[in-house]
C-alpha cells in the first residue's frame, strides 16, 4: 500500500497496483481499476515515485531495480 493525501490532508492508503489512470484537472485523479475516482494532494510525479520504491520494497518485479 502507497499513502497518499486527499485535498483535506488525510492519510489514505491505497493499493497502487489497482491504479488505472492518474489525471491532473486541476486536481490530480486517481481511477482505479475498480471504476472509484479519488483526488488526491500528491503530485503525480510524488505518486510514481511511490510506486516505485514500494514495488522496490516488496520485490515483485525484480527486473525493475
Amino acid at each position: 500500500m502507497i499513502e497518499v493525501y486527499q485535498l483535506n490532508g488525510k492519510k489514505y492508503w491505497i493499493n497502487p497496483h489497482q491504479i488505472e489512470t492518474i489525471m491532473v484537472n486541476p486536481d490530480v485523479t486517481l481511477t482505479m481499476l475498480s471504476g472509484k475516482y479519488i483526488v488526491v494532494k500528491d503530485s503525480p510525479e510524488e505518486i510514481v515515485q511511490k510506486i516505485i520504491e514500494y514495488r522496490k520494497k516488496i520485490g515483485a518485479f525484480p527486473n525493475e531495480l
